[in-house]
């Protein structure tokens, strides 16, 4: 190794970032400040031994590695292996990298429409976007992949398997997916798309009823979302009286969005509250008067897919009273990453605080556990065709009622989302039953500015 790389090595280990907001304090005094030795323990130079065993085994690389590899990609890898080791969510962003995440957080970009992150050596699955190639194909949230295009993936090249799902639109791609609780993975044959996801949607499931659907957390999800429950209110041509809230297999996304769609629920409280080592991670942020559904009951869907910025906006409606979770224990991804540019075309996203919801309560690891849990269940289809026996009037000879009429009664018509969605048809009637207690609500409540 040459001296001049050996000693900017060295002044980039020595070097500790500096915050431009973050004023240096002051040396403490050694007879007032009890936590001066645990301070300083913490800001002491690097121990020469640890440098040492780095200088060795960089040598060791350049001169026995069975292929030549020059100082810039051990360089690169070492700055990767750095952030890497941290946690799942730190790494090293150069300009694809940096090119994707602009891509992700406006909602277009060439791939299968899949949300990955990188667990003990592996690449799992957060979930699939919706009415993507992924999500078509089957591949759903927990899942594990294990194989692209018949060649494994690498526990120390996890970006480069993340690189592959990406690329040209119409590019075949075969994925060896192993899902929850089996043991032999399945070959997935994929075609590439342009994936342009409409984060927020909705429909009226019956009347009165919204459903509405956040599948990610973008720029304009906020006013996506506002909009929709606008045109489904004046569709209905009457308030709405209560909305199912879908983030199941929502991966997250920017938090700036997720406080805008929990400030459309909340007339005021907490959103959520951000905690770190550094002055400027300690943030609380708060709703503003005003309430889209004018104060009609809710119900929140979620699952071990409900992630990040879907977190926040599911905690932060249950620890206000707002809404009823329903569902499974949500991912428990609450940390903060802060992309931190080193140049024009470099930047580190880092890791700098935790997210809490408004109760106080750290969402990392532990997740949400939803006020009804649900069992993950399918409805299926009845085997044979129903009695024809309903009740009295359908027994011959029967006795006939004072208020009986002859005409046939038509069963109305059968939601298919609801007879094939068990979570979403419980909501429904949870949703009914908070409704009947609540008031009816007057007015649509007038969008926020």
């Amino acid at each position: 190794m040459s001296k001049h790389l050996l000693s900017t090595l060295l002044f980039v280990l020595a070097c500790t970032p500096v915050f431009a907001d973050e004023p240096p304090a002051p040396a403490p005094s050694p007879a007032v400040d009890a936590k001066a030795p645990a301070a300083a323990a913490k800001n002491a130079p690097l121990d020469l031994a640890d440098i040492r065993a780095f200088t060795a085994v960089y040598s060791l690389v350049k001169q026995a590695y069975v292929d030549d590899v020059d100082d810039h990609r051990l360089m690169q890898a070492a700055i990767r292996g750095l952030l890497g080791g941290l946690d799942p969510h730190s790494e090293y962003l150069g300009k694809e990298q940096m090119e994707d995440l602009a891509e992700d957080t406006t909602g277009s970009y060439a791939g299968l429409g899949i949300e990955v992150v990188q667990v003990d050596g592996s690449l799992k699955v957060i979930a699939p976007i919706d009415d993507s190639p992924a999500e078509r194909a089957g591949i759903k949230a927990g899942d594990t992949i294990v194989r692209i295009d018949g060649k494994p993936v690498q526990s120390d090249d996890l970006d480069g398997a993340v690189a592959q799902l990406r690329g040209k639109p119409g590019s075949p791609i075969t994925l060896s997916v192993l899902h929850e609780r089996q043991t032999l993975p399945i070959d997935i044959p994929l075609k590439r798309e342009v994936i342009r996801v409409a984060s927020a949607n909705g429909r009226v499931l019956e009347p009165g009823y919204a459903y509405l659907r956040v599948s990610q957390f973008q720029a304009e999800t906020g006013s996506q979302l506002r909009r929709r429950i606008e045109r489904l209110a004046t569709e209905n041509k009457a308030p709405l009286r209560g909305a199912v809230l879908d983030l199941r297999s929502n991966p997250g996304g920017l938090l700036t969005a997720a406080i805008e769609v929990g400030d459309e629920f909340l007339d005021g409280g907490v959103i959520v509250s951000t905690r770190g080592r550094v002055h400027d991670s300690e943030m609380t942020f708060r709703a503003t008067p005003g309430d889209l559904l004018a104060g009609a009951p809710m119900v929140v869907l979620v699952d071990n897919g409900t992630a990040s910025a879907a977190e926040i906006v599911a905690g932060a409606l249950k620890d206000n009273h707002r809404a009823l979770l329903m569902g499974r224990r949500t991912f428990g991804k609450g940390s903060v990453q802060t992309v931190l540019p080193l140049d024009a075309d470099h930047a580190v996203k880092l890791t700098t605080a935790r997210y809490y919801t408004p109760s106080g309560v750290s969402i990392q690891a532990a997740g949400i556990e939803p006020d009804i849990a649900l069992a993950d269940l399918a409805l299926s289809q009845r085997d044979g065709e129903p009695s024809p026996i309903l009740g009295e009037r359908d027994l011959r000879n029967h006795l006939k009622g004072a208020n009986e009429v002859n005409a046939v009664e038509t069963p109305p018509a059968a939601n298919r989302d609801l007879q094939q969605d068990y979570a979403l048809n419980e909501a429904l009637n949870a949703l009914k039953a908070l409704a009947l207690r609540a008031p009816r609500a007057q007015q649509v409540a007038p969008a926020k500015g």
